[in-house]
Parts: structure tokens; C-alpha cells; sequence
């Protein structure tokens, strides 16, 4: 399975913690305001594959939107962009912003090269492309100003006063370096972790413990204090090493349990939480019922005890977790469940589980007594269609057991693309309906787990695999023509007919 479909990511987050849409009339005021903002005079630079590494070159910072014309959220992004850019054009020193229409061919290499795989995907440029960060701030005007005003500034703020300290430490993650003297190793090596980390955490820099809230000012220096809004409320650590400092970061910035939920003020920990490259324990249950502090506190005793072990736990409200139900394919009538996903996309389930059976089963996970849990849709008791279906408990043995050469579309029920397919992969079935060793197939990728054979990044995607095996991607143009040449030339033959109506005949 693709990295993109193994985690939920933070792109896929958003969409199941805000799931709804624009509405008509806002889309089409925001399409006016855009078509407005094309007549005036732009603050933002327009980029391409002649003039990009030119530009760039030329400038310390700069910020590139990767963007497609046809991409809604780019569209909703434009003025918001646009107005930022003006401010920044004021900045001193300026803060420029540009833009790169990633969907014209000659702009492709550019996105690939920048691992662009949506729209609109934001780049930082330091130092004239030397450094490359992406872009993790708001996507509204103000929040744009703010959040590159700080990115084109010191990584680390120093604080000299308590009031630097208020200013800068208010319910968010922020991390302190408390020195002797601003210079020396350990002091090199915090701002290198600053400058590497810096687009998703705010640093600062002290030289006095007691000016910073809470915690011991006679604590031995030098010392990193991370801050944060949950749990203990900072936690210290000595070891500058910058992999060590790293990873003490990123672990400490998750809570010891996540909650998912409604507040908005949980989501930037979710993001996190969904991000972070360890196994994912989530407990989900309707927080309203009567045993939610029971569960609640076994879950957070269980976390504690595997806390730095490669695993972390959420606990999520039935209410705000449908779009989470639905990805992995759990019911409402299993709850309360735990699920736990691993890197590599296995899943393992344990419905209808009481507070006192939470620290065992996770045990049982980690000792490697459980067994895992696929999610797939039923067997079909009629499968006659020209298009076969394959779900994900029949997947192994249509592609790769049945000795046939196998086309397989992978599909999501809501993509157009697919549905403009849908007739043209009938044209191609119908061509081999003869020809007993050529399947063509689908299956929905959204309610069937995809195996790590396949890399499913976008809909639809095609795979074809010979009868011996031999496994490739299909990137060929879609039209009926096209795929039934692709699936004759890669074709292992074997028995193929010649008849009347074989597919040779009927190309």
C-alpha cells in the first residue's frame, strides 16, 4: 500500500474533522472575488520551468504555491495568497511570494522534483534553494503574514525578559534552549534542530531559567524545556545530540493520549498524531456514556506504560469519528472498539472492549499474539458483470493465484475520473470476454485495504499483472484502444484462442 493510503495523513485528516463543503453560492462568490483579483496588478510572482531556479537562486527566502487552475482549494487560497503577498512586498526585509501552475506539462518535472502530489502545495526557499521546507501555516491572509514573518526571521527568538517569555509561551508547543552562553556545541546543535524544525514548532533561547513559567529556575544548564498545553506542561531533556534533540521533540509534542473530537483547539495534536511514522492504538466509544472516565483512564495508564515505545494512543468520540469509521471500515455496533494500525498499513481489532481488557490486548499486540484484521468488502455471490470485482479477501488470488493476465482499476465510488472510465473499462472487458486468460477487474480502494504491492496514490489507478506475474502500472492514455494494445502487448500467452471472436480479431 502506498505510504498516502497507509496513514491517515494530514491532507485526509481534514477532510474527517471538517467535512463539509462550500456551499454553491460561497463557491461562486469566491470565484468572482478571484476573477476580480485577476484584473489587478499581482504581488505574486509568476513562475514556471524558464524562470524558476533563476528566481529562486536570487532570493534568501521565498515562498512557491504549487497550484492547479482547476483545484478548488487553490482557487479559495488566490486572494487570501494575493493579499499576503502584498503586505510581505512591505516587509522589511520583503517576503516574496510566487506561484507555480504545476498542471501545465512543462511545469510536471518541477512538482515532481518538489514531491508535489496535491494542490496547492507550499515550499519555503532559503538561502536560494539550498534549503527546502514545506510550508505548515495557515491559508488565510493574516495567518499567512504572521506565520512567514516569523519563518524569514531567527529561528530562535531570545527571550530576556518574562514578558518575551508570556509573549511567546501561550497554550501551543514552545521550545526553550536555557544556556550559559549562546555559543559552543550544544548551543550550535539547538539551532540546527531550530532551523531544521522550525516551520512546525516556535523556538526560543535563554540564558535565565527563572524568567521562563513554571519549573525549577535552579534547574542545571544547558537544558531544553519543551513546553505544551496538555499532560506535564513541559518536560526537560539534556542530550544535544541534534537526532536525539529531534526525536525528543517530535515525541514529546504528542499528547500521551490524542483526543478526537469536535474542539478545534485538539486538531494541530491529531495532525501529529496521524503523522507520526509509530504503530496508532485508538479507543473509540461515545464519550457521553456512562463508563467514558473508566476507559478514559485505562487508556492513559496502558500509554504511559508504552510511552518511547514506537506506539502511540488516541481516544475518539463516536460523533466526531465518522469519517474515521468509514476509512477503516468499522461499524457503529462494534464500539467500544481499539484498533491499532502498524507503518506498513495491518490493521488489528478487538470490538466491544471493556476498560479492564485494554492494557492486555495491547500487550498481546505487543508481544505478537493478535491476529491481524483486513478490511474488505463481502465476496460477491454474482460476479458475471464484464468488469470483474475483487475485494480485499479475494485481491491475492485474481491477481497473482489465478495464472491469468490481470488488469485491476483501483476506484473510489465519488471520483469522476473513475466514473468516465467506468464505460471504456466495460469496451476493454468486452473485447477479451473470449479469451479465457485475460481478467479485467476493479475494486473500490476506499472499503477494500490495499496490499503493499500496489502504490494507490489517486484514483484512478491501474495495474496490470501477466500471467507469470510480472507486475507494472498502467499510465497509458484511457481510452479502450489504448489499454486493450497495453494488456495484448503485456500479455504472458498461454492459451489464448484464435477464433472469430477472440480479442485478437475484435481489435
Amino acid at each position: 500500500m502506498a505510504t498516502s493510503r497507509v496513514w491517515i495523513s494530514a491532507a485526509c485528516l481534514a477532510l474527517l474533522v471538517f467535512p463539509s463543503l462550500l456551499s454553491p453560492a460561497l463557491a461562486e462568490e469566491e470565484e468572482e472575488a478571484a476573477a476580480a483579483a485577476e484584473s489587478e496588478p499581482s504581488f505574486v510572482l509568476t513562475l514556471d520551468h524558464s524562470n524558476f531556479y533563476d528566481t529562486v537562486a536570487k532570493h534568501p527566502f521565498i515562498v512557491v504555491e504549487f497550484y492547479a487552475p482547476w483545484c478548488g482549494h487553490c482557487k479559495r487560497l488566490a486572494p487570501e495568497y494575493e493579499k499576503a503577498a502584498s503586505v510581505l512586498s512591505k516587509n522589511d526585509p520583503p517576503v516574496v511570494l510566487a506561484k507555480v501552475d504545476a498542471n501545465e506539462d512543462v511545469n510536471k518535472e518541477l512538482a515532481s522534483k518538489y514531491e508535489v502530489k496535491g494542490f496547492p502545495t507550499l515550499k519555503i526557499f532559503r538561502n536560494g534553494g539550498d534549503i527546502i521546507q514545506d510550508y505548515k501555516g495557515p491559508r488565510e491572509a493574516d495567518g499567512i503574514i504572521e506565520y512567514l514573518k516569523k519563518q524569514a526571521g531567527p529561528a530562535s527568538a531570545v527571550i530576556k525578559s518574562s514578558e518575551d517569555a508570556s509573549n511567546l509561551i501561550v497554550d501551543k508547543i514552545f521550545i526553550v534552549g536555557i544556556f550559559q552562553e549562546f555559543s559552543g556545541e550544544e548551543f550550535e546543535n539547538y539551532i540546527k534542530v531550530a532551523e531544521k524544525l522550525r516551520t512546525e514548532y516556535d523556538f526560543g533561547h535563554t540564558s535565565e531559567a527563572k524568567l521562563l513559567p513554571r519549573g525549577d529556575p535552579t534547574v542545571k544548564l544547558p537544558v531544553v524545556r519543551l513546553f505544551k498545553p496538555f499532560d506535564e506542561l513541559f518536560v526537560d531533556f539534556k542530550d544535544f545530540d541534534v537526532d536525539a534533540l529531534e526525536k525528543f521533540i517530535e515525541s514529546a509534542s504528542i499528547p500521551v493520549v490524542a483526543t478526537f473530537d469536535k474542539d478545534p483547539s485538539n486538531h494541530p495534536f491529531l495532525i501529529k498524531f496521524f503523522n507520526s511514522p509509530n504503530s496508532k492504538a485508538m479507543l473509540f466509544m461515545n464519550f457521553s456514556g456512562e463508563n467514558f472516565d473508566a476507559f478514559k483512564s485505562k487508556l492513559h495508564e496502558t500509554a504511559e506504560n508504552y510511552k518511547g515505545k514506537n506506539i502511540n494512543f488516541l481516544i475518539g468520540d463516536l460523533d466526531a469519528s465518522q469519517g474515521a469509521f468509514q476509512y477503516f471500515g468499522l461499524k457503529e455496533e462494534q464500539v467500544p472498539l481499539i484498533i491499532i494500525q502498524e507503518n506498513d498499513g495491518k490493521k488489528y481489532l478487538q470490538p466491544k472492549v471493556s476498560p479492564d481488557q485494554i492494557a492486555t490486548w495491547v500487550k498481546d499486540y505487543i508481544d505478537g499474539n493478535l491476529k491481524p484484521y483486513r478490511k474488505s468488502e463481502p465476496i460477491p455471490e454474482v460476479n458475471n458483470e464484464p468488469v470483474k470485482i475483487v475485494v480485499a479477501d479475494t485481491l491475492q488470488e485474481v491477481v497473482f493465484g489465478s495464472g491469468k493476465n490481470v488488469l485491476l482499476e483501483f476506484y473510489a465510488p465519488w471520483c469522476g475520473h473513475c466514473k468516465k472510465l467506468a464505460p471504456i473499462l466495460d469496451e476493454v472487458a468486452i473485447s477479451f470476454e473470449n479469451n479465457a486468460d485475460v481478467i479485467i477487474a476493479k475494486m473500490d480502494a476506499t472499503a477494500n485495504d490495499v496490499t503493499n504491492e500496489f502504490d494507490v496514490q489517486g484514483y484512478p489507478t491501474l495495474y496490470f499483472s501477466s500471467s507469470s506475474g510480472k507486475l507494472s502500472q498502467y499510465d497509458g492514455d484511457r481510452t479502450a484502444e489504448a489499454i486493450i494494445n497495453f494488456v495484448k502487448t503485456n500479455s504472458d500467452a498461454t492459451s489464448q484462442p484464435d477464433s472469430p471472436h477472440s480479442a485478437k480479431d475484435e481489435l
